[in-house]
């Protein structure tokens, strides 16, 4: 009989001998740190090295120990007990992952479960900080909205109070508030709240517009460090603790110096590319300082090095967003208070979107996109590829973009720069590559297909696509190789395919290639015609039902 019990443990599976009886308060352990971290089951009658040695006779009873834990968390853990035959009766503990806040046992130990540099599982204490930190995780928390009790309004810099209202001139913030006095400013913009009568900062007042020394002692996480690498040469290397706003305008002025810029030539026009796309890295830059975990350790890390710019932040994704879906995950930072003011500033997009903006930087000049892979459970790390822009793609989008008047839709420019690198994709493909759901994926298509951007073949499930014509456009004519790369090449596939299947049938017939090449059926009279015509096979019959045979010599 095939073993049901995992082999090994992992974050969400531990094992427990069971041979001496587990104490019940290491089992009420045990749940709590699954339920802080990812949920998982516990295995009681199995060892550390994955033998089944069996339960104790007192945990037989799965309904009184379901019971029993649910008594002595904090709030109570719902877990469900069942005993497993496998090689000898254990008992299964499944834990459910805490979406309502942090857990504890009645005697006040907070656990979670983390892997060890070997792999290997481990439950260890959940420390102040990470409490935090899993809140803010669980869109339970805004740590920037925390009253700093200690601080006063002079921790405030009225330098950085001028430097916020001239961003809000300069990037089209919300007028109205630089019709406010000072102090209704603070207040309207949750830099302060009210503590006993009085104006007392918060974290966000501080990070944004407070004194530099007041920075370092009520929120020491708050850093900076930029970087220039050549080769293995470090060019620059500096760490730096500012305001937000300062630190902000810092990079900005460091990236000014470090992206160079080219030209790329249209027809009789020419457009600026430089290697990094500037409202791009304003928007990625914006977002590491507010979706970063300010209870956690750690600076805000730009890097420029040969192959490309990383922005990296403390704090991974939060509760529902993954690096496949953080172009569709509803829009929702870790501090949004701080994205709010930032918002109101000008600085960030005001939809909550400024992913989007950061892949449409690549994707308007058809390079390689954006990536996120090198993510993980504790830090956002996004990589920018320094990459020649595609002058074809480039032209196309430019051209669209000024016929509608307005900007393509993210979703668009995906799949077109999907589709540069892998013509004769179907809406599976694409859909499943891009993470875009199938029935958006082919809304965005058919609108492409009738705007001229992208043409189809064949129909139904095996419908597929390719850039149109448009795409290859050039000063003085059409340059045909990449578009007879996407189709020439498989029409003669398609030829070599139906010429296959007559050596190997006596007949064939229009839906013999229909099924075969999955294309529409005048598609495979036009084929199976082109044959005909060039002696490969002969027609036994006419009509809609004909049949064909391979030709003899």
């Amino acid at each position: 009989m095939a073993r049901i019990i995992p082999s090994s443990e992992s974050l969400t599976v531990e094992f427990k001998s069971d041979l001496k009886k587990y104490p019940d308060s290491d089992i009420f352990e045990a749940v709590v740190a699954f339920a802080n971290t990812e949920g998982g089951s516990l295995y009681l009658g199995v060892e550390d090295n994955g033998q089944i040695t069996g339960v104790h006779p007192s945990h037989k009873n799965p309904i009184t120990l379901s019971a029993f834990v649910a008594n002595n968390t904090v709030p109570p853990v719902s877990t469900r007990a069942e005993i497993i035959d496998d090689e000898k009766p254990v008992l299964q503990i499944s834990v459910p992952k805490s979406y309502s806040g942090v857990v504890a046992t009645v005697s006040g130990k907070i656990l979670r479960r983390r892997l060890k540099a070997d792999g290997q599982p481990e439950n260890t204490p959940m420390y102040p900080s990470e409490i935090a930190t899993r809140l803010s995780d669980l869109r339970l928390l805004d740590y920037s909205t925390i009253l700093i009790p200690e601080a006063s309004m002079n921790d405030f810099d009225p330098l950085e109070l001028d430097r916020m209202r001239k961003n809000i001139l300069s990037y089209d913030g919300e007028k109205s508030l630089l019709d406010l006095a000072d102090d209704e400013l603070l207040k309207a913009i949750g830099f302060v709240r009210e503590r006993d009568n009085q104006s007392t900062p918060t974290v966000l007042g501080l990070l944004m517009i407070g004194r530099v020394e007041s920075i370092k002692r009520f929120i020491p996480t708050h850093s900076t460090s930029f970087q220039v690498l050549e080769g293995t040469n470090v060019l620059i290397n500096d760490d730096f603790t500012l305001p937000l706003l300062a630190s902000i305008e810092k990079l900005n002025t460091y990236l000014e110096a470090w992206n160079p810029q080219r030209e790329i030539e249209m027809g009789l026009f020419r457009m600026p590319a430089p290697d990094f796309d500037k409202r791009a890295l304003r928007e990625a830059i914006v977002n590491a300082y507010s979706h970063r975990d300010y209870s956690r350790m750690g600076r805000i890390r730009v890097s420029i090095a040969d192959e490309g710019l990383t922005i990296a932040n403390p704090g991974g994704f939060i509760e529902g967003v993954t690096v496949k879906n953080l172009l569709t995950a509803e829009p929702h930072g870790r501090n949004p208070a701080l994205a709010d003011a930032l918002k109101r500033i000008g600085l960030a997009e005001k939809t909550g979107r400024g992913i989007d903006r950061i892949f449409e930087g690549s994707l308007i000049y058809g390079r390689t996109m954006p990536d996120y892979s090198g993510s993980n459970s504790v830090t956002v790390s996004l990589f920018i590829p320094r990459s020649a822009p595609d002058i074809q793609i480039a032209e196309m989008v430019s051209n669209e973009q000024n016929r509608l008047g307005r900007p393509l839709p993210i979703n668009t420019l995906l799949i077109l720069n999907y589709l540069k690198d892998a013509p004769r994709s179907d809406i599976h493909q694409i859909s499943e590559a891009l993470n875009i759901q199938e029935t958006i994926a082919k809304t965005v298509l058919e609108k492409s297909i009738e705007t001229g951007l992208v043409e189809a073949y064949g129909s139904g499930r095996g419908r597929s696509y390719i850039l149109s014509k448009r795409v290859y456009k050039e000063k003085g004519g059409f340059s045909n190789i990449g578009y007879v790369r996407q189709v020439d090449i498989d029409e003669t596939r398609y030829l070599e395919l139906i010429k296959n299947l007559a050596q190997n049938n006596e007949f064939i017939s229009r839906a013999d290639v229909v099924q075969l090449l999955h294309v529409n059926e005048n598609k495979a009279y036009w084929l199976l015609h082109k044959l005909v015509k060039d002696n490969v096979i002969v027609p036994v019959n006419r009509g809609r039902y004909a049949k064909y045979q391979l030709k003899r010599s």
